[in-house]
């Protein structure tokens, strides 16, 4: 075995690191030794650096999630098996040689296929209590189009068609809408873009400005942008990347806020059966006007306006997490099992039935949108998040055993 094929991993340091990820995943802070400990872990080598960015990015996270879906280690219940399985390896009392790939896969397939970083409010013990009459599937790429002349277009991920709006041409192919730059001012109606529960979609404005809509969204917005300033309307959640133009300014209206830009990116979500609107800056710089109260927003945070009380409050968040569902992951950050199933609900297009009363536990973690539901519902119950039943379109939440 030759230094270029393998290193020593001891076991020990592999569980405080894990321990140190899921913590991190959970969005709890680290003490002074534990965030050295980390800090010491990623630049032992190369390997550990990369690995730590691929965990704490949505995109990253989906090719390693894909790579554990495929191979079902959470049937694993024996933590060295499962790394030797990964490895292709013997383990060796406290040490183990492993692959030069091997540590990385370990850490995060083990974080993965032990059910712990899909949800981290209890054990890793498997249960399987789901009780399952019919499944249901993902969603998917779709739409309607609703054009300022009162017709609508039906859109899916398979069409590919050009669209004509008196002279202007709208483009869709592979689950998206691609608008004609500049277009014609005659042309400059409201168009509506709407997807149902269940879907999402993604739409390039005349200006070039990118949209991602979530599932039971809509944008309104003209056809073609004239003017002094470019205004939109947004009901659900949405993901915006505003192409910059000069002198241009970029508005997003939400209920009775509305958030100002030149030039980011950042994500609104505004369901009607959620409390809360929150803006989340990504990159560049938005204002936030509501109720005669203006608040800036910095790059990684979130302003967050309570709809009852209409007080709007700023804070610092992990922005790659709240705009994971545009990557194909569902990242929950210290929410109730309501919050959370209220967004499997709107993805999954069903209906929750309660049969006991939540209780108020915050949990934390993600998992791929792309499983079927009683995937999802299975990890729910592998943490001890209740029991289920999936009846037609609904999800039944039943008590623990």
């Amino acid at each position: 075995m030759s230094k270029e094929e393998y290193t020593i991993i001891d076991i020990e340091q592999f569980d405080q690191i894990v321990l140190l990820l899921q913590k991190q995943l959970r969005g709890e802070v680290l003490t002074t030794a534990e965030g050295d400990k980390l800090e010491s872990w990623k630049k032992s080598r190369p390997e550990n650096l990369e690995l730590y960015n691929q965990v704490n990015d949505p995109a990253g996270l989906k090719d390693l999630l894909h790579q554990w879906h495929s191979i079902e280690l959470t049937k694993e219940s024996n933590k060295k098996r499962l790394i030797s399985q990964v490895a292709g390896a013997p383990v060796v009392n406290k040490v183990h040689f492993m692959r030069r790939w091997g540590w990385a896969a370990a850490v995060v397939l083990f974080i993965l296929g032990a059910g712990v970083f899909a949800f981290l409010e209890k054990s890793n013990k498997v249960k399987d209590n789901l009780v399952l009459l019919q499944d249901v599937a993902p969603g998917g790429n779709k739409a309607t189009l609703l054009l300022a002349n009162g017709s609508s277009v039906v859109l899916d991920s398979t069409g590919n068609r050009v669209i004509q709006q008196g002279n202007t041409a709208i483009q869709q192919s592979n689950g998206q809408l691609q608008y004609q730059a500049g277009g014609n001012a005659a042309d400059a109606g409201y168009n509506t873009l709407s997807t149902p529960r269940g879907a999402q979609y993604r739409v390039t404005l005349s200006d070039g400005t990118k949209v991602w809509l979530n599932s039971a969204s809509s944008l309104k917005y003209p056809a073609v942008f004239t003017g002094k300033e470019r205004i939109v309307e947004l009901h659900g959640q949405g993901y915006f990347e505003v192409a910059k133009h000069a002198g241009l300014p970029f508005k997003v209206k939400v209920n009775n806020m509305e958030v100002n830009v030149l030039g980011t990116h950042f994500d609104i979500m505004a369901y009607s059966d959620e409390k809360m609107i929150s803006t989340t800056l990504l990159e560049g710089a938005v204002q936030i006007l509501s109720g005669g109260e203006t608040q800036l927003l910095k790059p990684g945070q979130q302003a967050v306006l309570n709809k009852e009380s209409q007080l709007l409050s700023v804070h610092e968040v992990a922005v790659n997490k709240v705009v994971a569902w545009k990557e194909g992951l569902f990242v929950f950050n210290n929410m109730d099992l309501p919050t959370i199933l209220r967004e499997i609900s709107r993805w999954y297009d069903v209906e929750i039935v309660y049969e006991v009363v939540p209780n108020g536990k915050l949990y934390g973690g993600g998992i791929s949108r792309q499983l079927q539901l009683s995937e999802i519902l299975h990890f729910l119950e592998a943490n001890g998040i209740n029991r289920f039943k999936i009846a037609g379109r609904k999800v039944i939440v039943l008590p623990v055993q």
